[in-house]
């Protein structure tokens, strides 16, 4: 295999593909090489709705040669190690491969092993979580064999996640399923977050309290996930008061939907291309590396502070390709990223808030009404129209 590539692009995901697809688009002489060793490529967006019984696994997984752009070299390796002096990456498998430009987009990695005893009891026990393709359709069964006197828990980490509302999508939906067959107030569902509030902009916040309300939601904020007894149903939550001083509690559950604690991958954590957090560190607007100008990044993995969304890497990506071309014409960066997010928050069966917004949190709204009332056709757009588009358009790298 080639060693030597114009632009080598580091991850096969949503942000690799799409930036390779508009790059051909824009220049079809570039020379391109993607490293992935997945043979799978998954729309994780679908997985809420799988979790929920609305939306078939099986339509949420292609095979990864099918979404690699035409002309465009797939190096099957999984990255490894950085040598950014002398423009190298050096592959799992100990090969060594030189760019002229870098793109780092390897998404986000989920540390199941953080949370004490639950890699062990995953997808047993009444323990599941839709950030896995094998665990999303789990939730949906044991949403069904929920009871009168269970408890059903929702938590989420003290870490940024990939799609902030992804804890709480599946919250709102359990709790809607419970109403619809008669054990609302006859079963618990409870939020137990580390977080501090229950979303970031007011506007979305207040809508979402409605619905807490309406369905009777118990809210525990600052409450970690760190350990979990799958056969005794318990999870242990360290929590910390307004003073910081932290206690441990332990609740019981007969369901609990996990988020795992994130970060960027160990192989970026320990490379000279991280920041201090251990992500990518690119400049927040032009996305070019902030000590190496011939490496741009994008996606979950980088250090930019925006919500980790696809809708942001849908954002992020012409502004790359604009800037990398740029750079490769030896002309002045025009491209600006605004820190767009979108969080489509499915608060019911047919009953959506698209919640989006840029830097500060500043709500950035596509259409022409108040995005933050619940709506079917914001729940169409996210069960119908983003999948078809995901497949059809955003990998094509036409929207």
């Amino acid at each position: 295999m080639q060693q030597h590539h114009q632009i080598l692009i580091i991850g096969g995901g949503n942000a690799g593909i799409s930036v390779a697809a508009q790059l051909l688009r824009k220049r079809k002489s570039l020379q391109i090489a993607i490293m992935e060793p997945s043979e799978k490529h998954y729309y994780q967006p679908a997985w809420t709705l799988v979790g929920a019984g609305t939306f078939n696994i099986h339509d949420t997984v292609r095979s990864e040669a099918s979404v690699m752009p035409s002309g465009v070299s797939w190096i099957k390796e999984a990255a490894a190690k950085f040598e950014p002096e002398s423009n190298k990456v050096i592959s799992a498998n100990g090969n060594e491969y030189t760019y002229d430009y870098l793109i780092v987009a390897p998404g986000i990695q989920l540390n199941w092993h953080q949370v004490k005893g639950l890699p062990e009891t995953l997808g047993r026990n009444g323990v599941t979580s839709n950030y896995s393709f094998d665990l999303a359709p789990y939730t949906f069964e044991l949403l069904k064999g929920i009871k009168e006197g269970d408890t059903a828990l929702f938590t989420s980490p003290g870490t940024p996640v990939k799609c902030g509302g992804a804890p709480q999508k599946i919250m709102y939906l359990t709790a809607d399923y419970l109403r619809k067959h008669g054990l609302q107030g006859k079963t618990k569902v409870e939020l137990v977050t580390a977080g501090g509030v229950i979303f970031g902009i007011k506007k979305y916040a207040d809508q979402l309290m409605k619905k807490v309300n309406e369905y009777g939601i118990e809210l525990h904020f600052k409450h970690d996930l760190v350990e979990i007894d799958g056969p005794g149903k318990t999870a242990t939550f360290k929590v910390t008061d307004s003073e910081g001083v932290a206690s441990y509690i332990t609740k019981h559950f007969d369901m609990i939907h996990v988020v795992p604690p994130q970060s960027a991958p160990d192989f970026i954590k320990n490379s000279p291309l991280a920041n201090e957090a251990g992500w990518v560190d690119v400049h927040k607007f032009t996305l070019q590396h902030n000590r190496f100008p011939n490496i741009f990044g994008l996606g979950d993995a980088t250090s930019t502070p925006n919500a980790k969304t696809g809708a942001a890497v849908r954002k992020q990506a012409p502004v790359l390709v604009k800037n990398l071309i740029a750079v490769i014409d030896g002309q002045p960066l025009v491209g600006n990223y605004t820190g767009y997010g979108s969080c489509p928050l499915t608060v019911g069966y047919g009953k959506l808030i698209l919640a989006e917004f840029g830097y500060e949190n500043k709500p950035m709204e596509t259409f022409p009404f108040d995005q933050s009332k619940p709506r079917w056709s914001m729940w169409a757009l996210k069960k119908y129209v983003l999948p078809w588009m995901y497949w059809n358009k955003i990998l094509k790298g036409t929207a």
